[in-house]
C-alpha cells in the first residue's frame, strides 16, 4: 500500500477566497459547535475547487477554522484520493478508470494516448495545463472505457477521442461531456431494448385501489377495571 504524501514544495501561506469562507461556513453550520470538525471533508474540498490542490498551508488552514489539530486534518486529506497533494493541470485533470470492465474495453490505450500526448502519469505536464492518472473504478463500467476530467465523465472513448479531447482542452474550447458513441445513459447502444411500451411503467394501467390491505386500525384493548 503506497503512502501518500504532501507535495515537497509548498507555498508560502493560504487564505480562503470570500465565496469559498462563505461556503465553509455554511458547512459548519450543519453541524453543533462542537462538532464543527465533521465538516472537514467539504471544507477541504472547497480547499481544493479553490487552488486546484490541497497544500500544507491550506490544511494548516482548515484546521484553525474547524478546531482541528493540523495532523487530524492531515489524516483526512492524505487518506482520500479525491484530494490533490499536490499541483495538478490548470486546464484539465484527467483521471482513466483501468478497472476491469475498463481494462478489458482499452483503457491502456486511452492511456497511451495520454502519456504520449501529457507525459508520465501522475506529474504535472511541461506547460502545467495537463495532469493524467490511472485511477480505481468510478462507476461507470457500462460506458467503459471511460475517464473522468475535471468535475464530469467521458465515456465510450476511443483512443481518437479521448486525443481529440485532450486537443480541444489545449485549445481553450470545452469538450461535451457522456458518451461517445451517442448512448443514452447507460442504455444499450442503439437504444433501449426493453420496457419499450409505456404502459408498463407510466402506471396508466394501474387499477385504483379501493382499500389498502391490513389497513384497518388495530382494536384497542380496554384497561381492566
Amino acid at each position: 500500500m503506497s503512502v501518500r504524501r504532501l507535495a515537497k514544495e509548498q507555498p508560502a501561506s493560504f487564505a480562503f477566497s470570500k465565496d469559498a469562507k462563505a461556503k465553509a461556513e455554511w458547512w459548519i453550520k450543519k453541524y453543533p459547535e462542537n462538532r464543527r470538525q465533521s465538516a472537514v471533508i467539504p471544507v477541504l474540498w472547497l480547499v481544493q475547487k479553490q487552488e486546484g490542490w490541497v497544500s500544507e498551508p491550506a490544511i494548516r488552514a482548515v484546521g484553525e477554522l474547524l478546531g482541528m489539530p493540523f495532523i487530524r486534518v492531515m489524516e483526512v486529506a492524505t487518506f482520500y484520493t479525491m484530494f490533490m497533494l499536490e499541483p495538478v493541470g490548470k486546464t484539465a485533470l484527467i483521471q482513466v478508470c483501468g478497472t476491469t470492465p475498463c481494462m478489458l474495453r482499452g483503457a491502456n490505450d486511452l492511456m497511451k494516448v495520454c502519456k504520449d500526448k501529457i507525459g508520465p502519469k501522475d506529474h504535472l505536464s511541461a506547460d502545467g495545463r495537463f495532469t493524467w492518472q490511472e485511477v480505481e473504478c468510478l462507476g461507470a463500467c457500462s460506458n467503459a472505457p471511460m475517464a473522468q476530467i475535471n468535475d464530469y465523465y467521458f465515456e465510450d472513448l476511443t483512443p481518437e477521442t479521448i486525443g481529440q479531447i485532450i486537443d480541444d482542452f489545449a485549445a481553450g474550447k470545452t469538450p461535451k461531456p457522456g458518451s461517445y458513441v451517442g448512448r443514452h445513459t447507460s442504455a444499450p447502444l442503439g437504444g433501449a431494448k426493453t420496457l419499450l411500451d409505456p404502459k408498463l411503467y407510466d402506471g396508466s394501467a394501474a387499477k385504483p385501489i379501493k382499500k389498502l390491505p391490513n389497513s384497518d386500525p388495530a382494536p384497542v384493548e380496554k384497561a381492566p377495571a
